[in-house]
């Protein structure tokens, strides 16, 4: 039996550091070789190290950033892959589950580590971010694009690799939520960064709108946990629970932050949020504050500077088709460069590997438009 690791908030490597402003986004702050292992018992035989960076948070303020990062015996190019985290556990971060020695039954970024490992295979250099924060900030807007980008930045630091070095981005569902606001961060953020394309499977078009399709269904544990997150990220969202949220239920919300993803789904499914406020839903989507949390998270008013690829399935039961229809068509009027992929059928969970092929092979269509040929690795 492999010995248990620490949780990220009691790992002194995920910590906040002082000074952080004297550093620029992305700067490299630490590092230090990881096991991974497949449901945290099955080790898994490629070297992998974890990064300690500055970044941004959604305020502007300096930040201790985490990321992943697995190596191949030759890189052809850096791509970070966001996790589905979609949950406030730190059990869910992929810097926890990913690793052997973890205790994180239902967190989706294990099922996601055969994808990380086949992007390796590919010549990938594959950073993995903490996309959400230390303290889960799962929906916030725009910051966990910086994470994102400021994790690429450190890795490309870490590996000493050139700057024309191609770079990548690929994430699904709450990982192509992430992967959708770094690209929108790429021109504004890091210019220079060189990523040549994003891939966003089935991203969240429409937060606002999946939390009201979602509630008092079977994956009614979302909008749950997804309120729990938001309160973190915009703490004027407090006052407005307080109002509308018996005192009980927003206890049962807290109580949402120690559960891993498919255990929030489970302890909610079907569960109608209606049925705990005082004055209705219609009036908790009103407030004026909430509207605007709403507003604020829904992505697709800044065009990507890089090319984009969507792949949705019009089946998706947790994913509208046409939530991603209207991302498409945002993301098309304001200029940006973008291929949406429409499967005919498939479920949200299948469809993530049915496309991944499609999404492994645009991806490295894309690797040549950065002018870097095949680089040895460093040996690190």
């Amino acid at each position: 039996m492999s010995l248990a690791v620490a949780l990220p908030d009691d790992d002194p490597f995920h910590l906040p550091r002082n000074g952080l402003d004297r550093h620029a986004p992305g700067t490299l702050l630490g590092a230090r070789e990881v096991q991974l292992a497949a449901f945290g018992t099955i080790r898994v035989a490629t070297r992998a190290w974890q990064l300690r960076f500055r970044t941004t948070n959604l305020r502007g303020r300096p930040e201790v950033g985490i990321t992943t990062v697995v190596r191949p015996a030759a890189s052809r190019g850096i791509l970070s892959y966001q996790c589905a985290i979609d949950a406030v556990s730190p059990r869910c971060f992929p810097s926890y589950a990913l690793r052997q020695g973890s205790r994180a039954h239902g967190a989706l970024a294990r099922l996601e580590l055969p994808l990380i490992l086949a992007a390796a295979r590919q010549g990938w250099t594959v950073s993995v971010p903490d996309h959400e924060g230390l303290r889960g900030h799962f929906g916030a807007a725009r910051e966990p694009g910086y994470r994102v980008l400021d994790g690429l930045r450190a890795t490309r630091e870490f590996l000493n690799e050139p700057s024309p070095t191609p770079a990548a981005l690929w994430g699904y569902s709450g990982g192509g939520l992430a992967t959708l606001w770094a690209a929108e961060a790429v021109d504004a953020y890091a210019p220079g960064l060189g990523v040549v394309g994003a891939v966003a499977g089935a991203p969240v078009g429409d937060p606002g709108a999946t939390f009201l399709r979602l509630n008092g269904g079977r994956f009614a544990g979302f909008p749950f946990v997804f309120i729990a997150a938001l309160c973190r990220a915009y703490p004027e969202l407090d006052s407005v629970l307080t109002h509308h949220v018996s005192p009980e239920f927003r206890a049962r919300i807290a109580a949402s932050a120690d559960r891993t993803t498919v255990a929030v789904l489970g302890r909610f499914a079907f569960r109608d949020l209606g049925k705990h406020l005082h004055f209705g839903l219609d009036a908790l989507l009103a407030d004026p504050v909430l509207a605007r949390v709403l507003t604020d998270i829904r992505p697709g008013d800044v065009a990507p500077a890089v090319p984009l690829l969507v792949q949705q399935s019009r089946r998706d039961e947790v994913i509208a088709a046409s939530d991603i229809t209207a991302l498409v068509d945002r993301y098309a009027d304001a200029g940006a460069s973008v291929i949406h992929r429409e499967r005919a059928r498939g479920r949200h969970l299948p469809t993530q590997f049915r496309v991944a092929p499609e999404a492994l092979r645009w991806l490295a269509g894309r690797r040549g438009h950065a002018g870097a040929g095949s680089l040895v690795s460093s040996g690190r």
